[in-house]
């Protein structure tokens, strides 16, 4: 016999290494912004295949993990394991590694202790190309959203502007734990000045639609999204934390907006406002691909997955525009989030990754987080209730387009089995 016959196979991993890895790797797909019904199958998904039985349960700020050994009377090797974690980031570059990484694991051509090792490397600083690429989604995002709107040059060049100081502003909030929690008002309240400085002594703008516009990549739209669909598959508690939480980032939102241009009319600054969408076709297609190109990198994808994301986007916009016109507004959203999320999924059958990397960029353009600002801005302003009542009822009706079509795309084509990410 050879050497290699002789060689003793490598050991199994014991109960509580197999506990570890599935746990941490929880953890990970929880901070990269996993819904709670996707990561609770994968969980499940990844415990089975490493010989575990996992009963988990997800909110949106933390876990709880039930392990037994199948192999093991009943109640004697059970551990619960409760993490707290704050609410996740989208990250499609970490989420396709982790997937990678548990595929490898699950499927014995990685050990524990490698997974181990693989995972905690992602945790790495990623320097100062992160931080720049930060500030520049941050830039085109908000001037990308601005030209879709066939905003005025003058707004879009304020909201691109807006953007880039709204992500300096963030860099230093978020090392407190105080101007953390008020990140959000503080940023409208930049985005409220600015607004209010430009349109006071530059040139005339579309006031809300600026001020809204600047803050695009702030806007909860996929967090109300992903909290209707958690509750549409019966996750009564992580669907109703993360709607809660939607919310009070609008609140921030407004209020931080309403205080800027409070104080700016006690000192005595007069914005002129007017209401002018006069930009061509190609700008709004051109914003469309700026847009798009923003979003891959405010949703970390890797640079190999850019085509994917920026088509997702474009897709994700032209068929709902083009849908809308034909059927109505809420169809063409229909349509879209339909046909994208089976896109993402056959993506992820065929290319065993996540369908994430297709599936988000493709509704990111669809989530209804700049109408809901809208309608609570035109409220408090106009303090009145029919003010917002058609905002509201455009959101109601987003966002059921939205989650039907999700439901719907899982159906024509669903997730691969082994994993749900």
């Amino acid at each position: 016999m050879s050497a290699e016959t002789l060689a003793p196979a490598p050991p199994r991993a014991t109960y509580a290494q197999r506990v570890a890895f599935v746990s941490e790797m929880a953890g990970r797909l929880h901070s990269y912004g996993t819904t709670a019904q996707r990561l609770e199958a994968s969980v499940v998904a990844l415990s089975q295949q490493l010989d575990l039985d996992c009963e988990p349960w997800s909110n949106p700020t933390g876990l709880i993990l039930s392990f037994s050994d199948p192999t093991r009377a009943i109640g004697s090797s059970d551990i619960t394991r409760v993490i707290r974690m704050g609410p996740g980031s989208t990250d499609l570059h970490k989420l396709a590694i982790a997937d990678e990484i548990a595929d490898a694991v699950a499927g014995g051509r990685m050990s524990i202790a490698q997974g181990h090792t693989a995972l905690r490397q992602l945790d790495s600083d990623p320097g100062l190309s992160d931080r720049i690429a930060m500030l520049t989604s941050f830039t085109l995002g908000s001037a990308g959203v601005a030209g879709l709107w066939r905003l005025p040059w003058l707004d879009i060049a304020t909201a691109g502007v807006t953007g880039l100081l709204i992500g300096l502003l963030l860099f230093y909030t978020d090392r407190r734990v105080a101007t953390r929690e008020a990140s959000e008002a503080l940023a409208a309240l930049l985005a409220g000045f600015v607004a209010v400085l430009v349109a006071s002594f530059i040139g005339p703008l579309n006031l809300n639609s600026t001020i809204i516009a600047s803050l695009v990549v702030l806007l909860p739209g996929m967090a109300l999204t992903n909290a209707v669909n958690e509750l549409a598959s019966q996750h009564w508690v992580s669907g109703t934390a993360r709607f809660a939480g939607a919310l009070t980032t609008i609140m921030k939102l407004t209020v931080g907006a309403m205080i800027a241009v409070t104080i700016a009319h006690y000192i005595g600054l007069e914005p002129v406002v007017r209401a002018s969408r006069p930009q061509s076709n190609w700008v709004e297609w051109g914003s469309v691909l700026v847009a798009a190109f923003a979003f891959a990198m405010l949703f970390r994808a890797s640079v190999r997955d850019y085509p994917w994301v920026i088509a997702a986007s474009v897709a994700g916009y032209a068929i709902s525009r083009y849908g809308g016109l034909l059927w109505g507004g809420p169809a063409g959203i229909f349509l879209a989030a339909m046909l994208l999320t089976a896109a993402g999924n056959l993506f992820g059958r065929l290319a065993k990754r996540p369908g994430a990397i297709v599936r988000l960029p493709g509704i990111i353009m669809l989530v209804p987080g700049s109408i809901s600002l809208r309608g609570v801005l035109s409220l408090i302003q106009q303090q009145n209730v029919n003010a917002g009542e058609s905002a509201l009822l455009t959101v109601v009706n987003v966002v059921m387009a939205l989650v039907a079509g999700l439901l719907f795309g899982n159906l024509l084509i669903p997730a691969r089995k082994n994993q749900n990410l």
